[in-house]
């Protein structure tokens, strides 16, 4: 197949480009926003790079791909041609990210052009329902459900880890014994982005808002108790989330869920959630 010459590390000069690309998608981009919002376009600071298809800066108008390479591989939008570049820069170096999420068209479009040498995954993820809320819940919120304590964190690391292995399928503390991942628990509870309900000194619900623009944040990491599990805790816990982000924090509120996770889609549709776009993941 014809491969392009790659696509083109941005700098300073596109920034008003990439900001107004992030600008159309507020919900989808959030993850990219939240990080281009803080630290600018500096791989450095930004914990990555972004990438364009564009062969030059544009200075006005609209980029015509637009994807962030780091932890994550984040393709956010692109045509055919501008998914082989990012596949073609992508290829160049080894592989570091844990996974590929975005919106399906675009990852899935990547993933073709990078599972010859990337394959196999351990688990592609096609249907995701992006989703989001600006208004109130329509459905009571918990009000037992607060904020994490930061002297609280190790009561409430056995849940975050908990869930991650249920909803990844690894074990966080893999390769460091857990450091890396409970310093990222730490970083959002002292942020007052982790939150939970706790009962008899233990975590019986509990979500976190991850990425967080000016404009949206993205809760993730909701989890019930296995033995509280259909009950309402988790519709009523993550009611109370998102009023925190709607009301306190003047933010649309969104989260994107595993199609193939009724119980949960459900809840989140009784909340008020309406879908907005569809995401799909790669796992690695």
């Amino acid at each position: 197949m014809l491969r392009l010459a790659g696509a083109r590390l941005l700098d300073d000069r596109d920034y008003p480009a990439v900001r107004a690309a992030l600008a159309a998608d507020p919900v989808g981009s959030c993850m990219v926003s939240a990080r281009v919002e803080t630290a600018g376009l500096d791989p450095w600071r930004l914990g990555g790079e972004l990438w364009a298809a564009d062969s030059r800066p544009v200075r006005a108008g609209r980029l015509q791909g637009l994807c962030f390479s780091g932890p994550n591989l984040i393709p956010l939008r692109g045509n055919a041609s501008a998914l082989r570049s990012f596949a073609d820069r992508a290829l160049r170096r080894q592989r570091n990210c844990s996974s590929l999420v975005g919106p399906a068209e675009q990852v899935l479009g990547l993933w073709d052009e990078l599972e010859p040498e990337w394959g196999p995954a351990r688990e592609v993820r096609h249907d995701q329902p992006l989703m989001a809320l600006d208004g109130i819940p329509a459905v009571a919120s918990d009000p037992l459900v607060r904020p994490v304590r930061p002297e609280e964190l190790d009561r409430y690391l056995p849940a975050a880890i908990a869930m991650f292995i249920e909803e990844v399928g690894v074990d966080p503390r893999n390769g460091d014994g857990g450091a890396g991942y409970r310093a990222r628990v730490a970083e959002l509870i002292a942020a007052g982005r982790a939150f939970a309900r706790f009962e008899d000194g233990e975590v019986v619900f509990k979500a976190e808002i991850g990425a967080m623009s000016s404009t949206v944040g993205q809760i993730q990491g909701v989890w019930v108790h296995p033995e509280r599990r259909s009950g309402g805790l988790g519709t009523a816990g993550t009611a109370s989330v998102v009023t925190r982000l709607v009301r306190g924090m003047n933010r649309t509120a969104s989260l994107y869920v595993n199609a193939y996770n009724g119980p949960a889609l459900a809840a989140y549709r009784k909340i008020g959630f309406q879908q907005v776009g569809q995401y799909a993941t790669v796992l690695f």
